[in-house]
């Protein structure tokens, strides 16, 4: 039988060891959705007063949540409450808005009358990562209930737990049985639920994960969405509020304790204010608490696992080796737990492995730039293309720059952020798909066109 077990990353220890579904569990899930699926999508208000019910228990039971997924990956627990909050806003957004998102469109043609009418497409099968287990699910859940689909969804293995305790979260808000199930297992189970009858597939992760999943659906010819990777460049021009980029680059940086893809992971700075934002960003950096994530004076935990950890100290290890200076941390802590001290670099080369891979930790690497058309060159230089921020008080400067940047979300004088009012998503390695907003609804929905003539019209039929 196939186990698998949490570790709490902070101390190390076991937490709690699960058996994985197997394929006809899996099946059985979906099966379940399929049958709960006609009544779900019938009534808009229904679906309505159920979401705003779970909205309710969220906010009710935050702190209880938010320790659950501070013990399995080890984000601090002010930043696990602020997730748990977040997740009652974009569920409640979608419950106030979601109707005018899908309201029939009516268009002008030939006929005597056309529209648009948006269709939920059934079970949708849901792959979701560790980072912000809650977050990440309901971000996608959000709109795709209440366009009118169910979900099946598979969280991490590492976060298993906060994966249960969504399902409890929908059952505890009596939401009908079959709405919202968590498939048990790792990836296996996520094979079996992209194979199994599931009408679409979402999956938020890592490229490589992502392109076997895309693969998989392709075959299956159903459609997906890919939130992937991203290592985003956060560039300062010579007149950006320097104090006001270094808070930037602090929170954009080690958010999470470096975990997100929208994490700015790169660091571009005009050379004539190098020095100045440099000292102040290491003077920032280094006032930030690491240790216990239970403790709410503490700024940054754990990584979430051990390979996280030897994987950051590998990308800075091999920085050092090819001559990048070390101006703050550099190494990991001594004791117990998977902590890895806040570290900001320089002199970062081509051939270093931090310059090319998502660093998925507290490491912020710094290059010097001529002037923001090299900033533009080096920024695009990657195969990521998820966010971007831009720091300077000419915002025309900044209007021109942010159309020049390869990336799904630009955002200026200002960290990225994910917002249920605007789509998120990226380009390039970075993925596919929107999530958020209006055209978050939209990925999943049958968009049908429907024409009404008077009599038949004899035209010349070309398809």
């Amino acid at each position: 039988m196939n186990q698998i077990t949490t570790i709490n990353p902070a101390t190390e220890e076991e937490i709690t060891t699960y058996s994985a579904m197997d394929k006809n569990q899996v099946f059985e899930l979906v099966r379940k959705a399929k049958r709960a699926f006609p009544e779900w999508r019938k009534d808009y208000e229904k679906r309505r007063s159920y979401i705003y019910n779970l909205v309710e228990y969220l906010r009710k039971n935050k702190t209880e949540l938010a320790k659950i997924a501070t013990a399995e990956m080890g984000k601090t627990l002010k930043e696990s409450i602020g997730e748990v909050e977040k997740c009652a806003w974009v569920l409640e957004f979608y419950a106030d808005h979601g109707d005018s998102f899908i309201s029939d469109e009516v268009l002008n043609t030939d006929a005597r009358k056309s529209f648009l009418t948006f269709e939920p497409l059934g079970v949708i099968g849901s792959i979701m990562p560790w980072n912000f287990p809650y977050w990440q699910a309901l971000r996608f859940a959000a709109p795709c209930l209440m366009a009118g689909n169910v979900i099946v969804m598979k969280p991490s293995r590492v976060t298993m737990q906060s994966g249960i305790e969504i399902e409890k979260a929908f059952t505890e808000s009596g939401v009908p049985d079959g709405i919202f199930q968590t498939v048990v297992g790792s990836v296996d189970s996520a094979n079996h639920l992209v194979d199994s009858d599931v009408n679409a597939v979402t999956f938020t992760g890592s490229t490589d994960a992502g392109a076997k999943v895309g693969e998989r659906a392709a075959k299956n010819l159903k459609k997906c969405v890919l939130e992937l990777g991203g290592s985003d460049p956060f560039i300062v021009l010579d007149d950006a509020i320097i104090e006001k980029a270094a808070e930037g680059a602090v929170k954009g940086r080690f958010i999470n304790c470096g975990q997100s893809c929208v994490a700015s992971k790169r660091f571009f700075v005009g050379k004539n204010i190098a020095d100045d934002f440099i000292e102040l960003f290491i003077k920032k950096a280094s006032q930030l608490k690491i240790g216990d994530p239970t403790s709410i004076e503490t700024d940054i935990g754990p990584l979430s696992s051990k390979d996280g950890l030897e994987t950051i100290s590998g990308i800075v290890d091999d920085a050092i080796q090819k001559g990048a200076e070390i101006l703050l941390g550099g190494s990991e802590m001594e004791g117990k737990g998977f902590f890895y001290k806040p570290t900001i670099l320089t002199n970062v080369k081509p051939n270093m492995r931090i310059a090319k891979e998502e660093t998925f930790g507290p490491v912020a690497p710094i290059t010097i730039v001529e002037n923001e058309s090299e900033a533009i060159k080096l920024a695009n230089d990657v195969e990521f293309g998820l966010g971007a921020s831009i720091w300077t008080k000419d915002l025309q400067k900044a209007d021109k720059m942010s159309r020049r940047i390869e990336s799904g979300i630009v955002s200026v004088n200002n960290v990225v952020l994910s917002d249920p009012r605007i789509p998120f998503g990226g380009i390039k390695h970075s993925g596919f798909g929107r999530e958020l907003s209006r055209y978050g609804m939209l990925e999943f929905v049958n968009i049908k066109s429907v024409r009404f003539y008077e009599n038949l019209v004899h035209h010349h039929y070309v398809e």
